[in-house]
């Protein structure tokens, strides 16, 4: 029994449902949205390399250490974007929170809050998990923000950690949040969407 089973996870008009060949073309029009393949530090594929992006996903799945999920607008069936528990590590209970990206036309919206939110609780509150963890490009300050947004403490940065798509090598800026610092941050989360929802 694998520790992140398949589950579907659903608020706030928002589907976190498992990656799957289905997804492609909905994936690669998510991707199209704004060409994010164009960045430098992050993973996006481009659109002819979308089928290799998610056999390579559900390949991890089989060997137990990432579950991608598609982020799905629920009334409209519209994809998103797309997520990932990846580094899962059953026998200490940590997993981490990565693979993220969304369709430029809802970044900066309640979408990536709602998502980590999803995640993070069940992370948490279903699978017993004792660390999430987050990791990111050190150029990616965008990225930062967001995660430190999210409660979560920088551990530190792994110095040439990992390649870039330009062949240039990264340092990776890692973050984790432990179990006792959940209620905290989910309280904190909860009032930014509530804020977000009032605000419209």
């Amino acid at each position: 029994m694998a520790f992140v089973e398949p589950v579907t996870l659903r608020d706030r008009g928002i589907r976190l449902e498992p990656l799957a060949l289905s997804h492609e073309h909905g994936l690669a029009a998510a991707a199209a949205d704004g060409e994010l393949w164009r960045l430098r530090v992050t993973s996006v594929p481009e659109p002819q390399d979308t089928r290799a992006y998610i056999e390579t996903a559900l390949r991890m799945r089989e060997d137990g250490n990432r579950f991608a999920f598609a982020v799905v607008e629920d009334a409209s069936g519209k994809v998103l974007g797309s997520t990932s528990y990846h580094d899962i590590l059953p026998a200490v209970k940590r997993v981490e929170i990565g693979y993220t990206w969304y369709r430029q036309s809802v970044q900066r919206t309640h979408v990536n809050t709602t998502c980590k939110l999803m995640m993070m609780g069940h992370a948490f509150d279903t699978l017993g998990s004792h660390v999430v963890g987050w990791r990111t490009d050190n150029y990616n300050f965008a990225s930062q923000k967001a995660i430190e947004r999210l409660g979560a403490r920088k551990d530190g940065v792994i110095r040439g950690h990992a390649l870039r798509r330009d062949g240039t090598v990264r340092d990776t800026v890692m973050y984790s949040m432990r179990s006792g610092e959940w209620p905290e941050a989910k309280a904190q989360l909860l009032y930014l969407l509530e804020r977000h929802t009032l605000s419209q």
